[in-house]
């Protein structure tokens, strides 16, 4: 009996309510919105406003972080696109600029006038050395193109060193820093002649035997036209020195070329050394000293 009366509550109970919702729109439709609806209707909106905006208050930050996280993921991608962009522009710009280093260093080569008025041919260099401790450069000309042991290489700043060795399309170049080189020069402040000898790392070393005025650094120094075409430059003196009785005046020097900018040299290929002795077994230069001999 106990779930019948429970049941018969409750179907009383929700066909009052919808005869007092029945009843309560027929007032409000006959009062025009101004009845008991009217009032129960503004009571509830009163009731429930604060619940309203309390929920719309939290709802619209968790929107709002929503709509941000798919904004950030969507950011990311663009970042990663600008980003790809950007490198791609970047290295375009690097290769713009190693081009027209390039097209600049031709061009100051191809404007270089030896000295002297000899012929010459222009090379690019093609390989270094295999070490530090090997002073040399291979170029891309040869004997096809007039190239020949003991020719002189320079290039817009100065002397570079000598071919001591050609094949049928590249030649080998001795610069001048290898400690087997030696370069007679000239003393632009002093006139007076020496002779320079590579040191491999680091700069040059000149000798003058017999000088009796001093040297002052930044003074010029030039090839003297013996194992070179003449007037080339070759270093500055870096430090000042003075001969002592009896002995030789030596100092350092800077050199004149950059090593590690070299990219194109010109061989001089319508002068010929005084010293320009080949070895017939090997084919390379065999360096005969040209330098001051002292005698015991």
């Amino acid at each position: 009996m106990l779930p019948f009366r429970r049941f018969e509550r409750s179907t009383v109970l929700l066909v009052g309510l919808v005869m007092l919702s029945f009843l309560i729109a027929t007032f409000d439709v006959r009062a025009d919105g101004a009845g008991m609806g009217a009032m129960l209707r503004t009571g509830a909106q009163s009731l429930f406003a604060p619940v309203q905006q309390l929920a719309t208050a939290v709802a619209r930050p968790i929107a709002g972080f929503i709509d941000g996280v798919s904004n950030i993921a969507g950011l990311r991608d663009e970042l990663a696109v600008a980003r790809s962009e950007n490198d791609a522009l970047r290295q375009q710009l690097l290769d713009v600029q190693a081009m027209q280093n390039r097209l600049t260093e031709l061009e100051r080569i191809l404007d270089l006038e030896p000295p002297t008025d000899v012929a010459t041919v222009t090379a690019r260099i093609a390989s270094l050395a295999p070490s530090d401790f090997d002073q040399v450069r291979w170029i891309d000309r040869g004997i096809a193109d007039g190239i020949a042991v003991g020719q002189a290489v320079i290039d817009e700043d100065g002397l570079v060193g000598r071919i001591d060795f050609v094949a049928e399309n590249s030649a080998r170049v001795r610069l001048i820093t290898d400690p087997r080189s030696g370069v007679g020069v000239r003393d632009l402040g002093t006139n007076e002649t020496g002779w320079i000898e590579g040191r491999g790392a680091g700069p040059l070393e000149l000798k003058m035997f017999g000088t009796t005025k001093p040297v002052q650094q930044g003074e010029r120094l030039v090839t003297d036209g013996t194992r070179f075409p003449p007037g080339i430059p070759v270093g500055v003196v870096a430090e000042p020195a003075e001969a002592v009785a009896g002995f030789a005046l030596i100092t350092t020097v800077t050199p004149s070329i950059q090593l590690a900018e070299l990219d194109y040299v010109k061989v001089v290929v319508g002068w010929s050394p005084l010293d320009a002795v080949i070895d017939p077994d090997t084919g390379e230069l065999v360096d005969v000293p040209l330098g001051p001999v002292t005698v015991e």
